[in-house]
């Protein structure tokens, strides 16, 4: 009785890893490409520009997550008394509040990046666009790959404050189902999983930086 139960637990509780999974994806997909734009309009010779930048990823990293979660999602009611999905008000609260930190990540690669690399790529004919995506961009990821997987395993974990406005995801599930049965189990099995998943990311970043690292060799 007590292993049907287990087997069940887990397929529920992979059920909501697929919800958890969706926000850590959704994440990535729009906030590696904006992490690229705040980190160009960080260095952006425009002072405003700059500034605003600058104020929007100090706001981002040096407020909770769980308060922009609550922000997004509420300040729109309550100030223009419009609603609107909670899972898309998710996705929006977690790849501003990324988008920030792979912001500088990026800023720092491409700053570590020798400006020698700029001029003779413009001495070969490459325009401006075509030195950043081609010759500078793929030799300042190479240099923070270490840290985009930590962000990355940060994110399998942050996944579970989506709970905070009633996306049922992995965690919630749990807490639900050991708060039914009175048990730490479910709670057991959520946090085995979140670990697995870290760990095979952590595995594939390192396959990766090993291989970028063959390749520079």
């Amino acid at each position: 009785m007590e292993w049907e139960y287990l087997v069940k637990l887990t397929k529920i509780l992979l059920e909501g890893l697929q919800v958890s999974l969706k926000i850590f994806i959704l994440t990535l997909i729009f906030s590696i490409p904006l992490g690229i734009i705040v980190s160009v309009l960080c260095m952006s010779k425009n002072k405003i520009i700059s500034a605003f930048t600058k104020i929007y990823i100090l706001i981002m990293r040096g407020t909770p997550l769980l308060l922009q979660i609550i922000c997004i999602y509420f300040a729109p009611y309550y100030l223009f008394r419009i609603s609107y999905n909670r899972f898309i008000a998710i996705i929006i609260a977690f790849s501003l509040n990324y988008a920030a930190y792979f912001g500088e990540i990026f800023r720092s690669g491409i700053e570590s990046i020798p400006k020698g690399q700029w001029e003779a790529a413009f001495t070969l004919g490459f325009s401006k666009i075509k030195t950043f995506f081609i010759i500078i961009m793929p030799q300042a990821i190479k240099r923070v790959l270490p840290a985009i997987s930590n962000e990355v395993i940060t994110l399998v974990r942050d996944t579970s404050l989506a709970q905070v406005i009633g996306v049922t995801e992995l965690f919630s599930i749990a807490q639900k189902q050991a708060n039914f049965k009175f048990s730490i189990i479910p709670l057991l099995i959520a946090g085995l999983i979140y670990l697995i998943v870290s760990m095979i990311l952590t595995l594939i970043f390192n396959y990766t930086e090993k291989k970028l690292d063959y390749y520079r060799g």
